[in-house]
């Protein structure tokens, strides 16, 4: 059984986790169309792509991270 954790609409939790799913979906997407086309400014578009999403989605778990060491510190 999987524990989901529900947050409130106005905890920032719930919106970076949502936004963290469709980065990385994205992601995976432009990744997986690398293989599928020969032009190569068209692939090194889709790469670029690809790693821009995913230090975003990397600034999103830093940023959930530090936000965490807060809620602890407050508890």
């Amino acid at each position: 059984m999987s524990h989901r954790v529900t947050y409130g609409e106005d905890d920032p939790r719930r919106h970076t986790a949502k936004l963290k799913a469709m980065l990385s979906g994205v992601a995976d997407y432009a990744w997986h169309d690398v293989g599928k086309v020969n032009d190569p400014r068209a692939r090194a578009l889709l790469k670029t792509t690809a790693e821009i999403l995913l230090g975003l989605r990397k600034a999103y778990d830093e940023f959930e991270q530090e936000g965490e060491m807060i809620w602890r510190k407050a508890s």
